[in-house]
């Protein structure tokens, strides 16, 4: 059996509170198979975090249906960041298992707006400011409409 077939599903994970409205998050973006929200501990200015609504510890459980609506929602705010941010270009993360990478167990994908020459700040380096992650919300939120 495969290392990550021994793990289940950990309902109390911070992304299934904040699904099920128990933790606040910044919405950028939902609709009946994902949530968007930007990242608390941002690596770059307008960093978004695209999940499914199903229950998936990483890419290795995900069905291949709700991985497809996190793929699509991705590049809709991929597109939308380049706009709000006069991003250069996006990098995409998606860690899988603790020797991937991953912190949190269900599965995630990072949106990260880019510009030339401004390396991203290291994972989990400092909180940012809710002023602006509200902003950065709202530029997000109105790229997309």
């Amino acid at each position: 059996m495969p290392d990550y077939e021994k793990h289940a599903y950990d309902t109390n994970n911070i992304f299934a509170k904040i699904l099920r409205s128990e933790f606040p998050c910044h919405k950028v973006y939902e609709n009946e198979h994902v949530l968007a929200f930007l990242d608390i501990m941002p690596r770059a200015p307008g960093h978004t975090l695209v999940i499914p609504k199903a229950a998936a510890r990483n890419i290795l459980d995900v069905s291949p249906d709700d991985l497809a609506h996190v793929a699509i929602a991705s590049q809709k705010i991929a597109r939308a960041a380049m706009t709000a941010f006069t991003a250069d270009g996006i990098t995409l993360q998606q860690f899988s298992e603790t020797a991937g990478g991953q912190v949190v167990f269900h599965l995630h994908v990072h949106v990260m707006p880019r510009h030339t020459g401004i390396a991203l700040l290291p994972p989990a380096s400092r909180k940012e400011d809710v002023k602006v992650l509200e902003d950065n919300a709202t530029r997000l939120i109105a790229a997309l409409e």
